[in-house]
This record gives C-alpha cells, structure tokens and sequence, in this order.
C-alpha cells in the first residue's frame, strides 16, 4: 500500500468514526458506507496529486 493509499485510508477511518459518533452510520452498517467513503477520498487526494507532486516525480526520475 503506498502513502496516498494509506493517506486515503486513515481519512476514512477518521470520517467513518466520526458518522458513527453522531450516528448516521451504525457500527453493524458501517461496510455499507466505507468503501464508497474510501474511494471518494482516494479519488479527491488522487486529484490534487498531479498538481502537487509532480515536479518531485520529475525530479526522482534524474
């Protein structure tokens, strides 16, 4: 898993538990929701991502 999976993935973790705290999400439903949170936040960070590290891409590749 790499970092921006692992970023993802403790994101989803910590918006999980919060819906759980004020209860929208119960904790016997919560797999219903998780992967769909999951991939939103893959995909939101996985947008910002070219923009942000790109040059340090470029830059390994040298």
């Amino acid at each position: 898993m790499d970092k921006i999976q692992k970023m993802a993935l403790q994101t989803t973790k910590e918006i999980v538990v919060k819906f759980i705290e004020i209860g929208r999400i119960s904790p016997g439903n919560f797999d219903q929701f998780f992967s769909s949170i999951y991939h939103e936040v893959l995909r939101t960070i996985m947008e910002q991502q070219p923009s942000d590290s790109g040059p340090e891409l470029h830059e390994q590749g040298d």
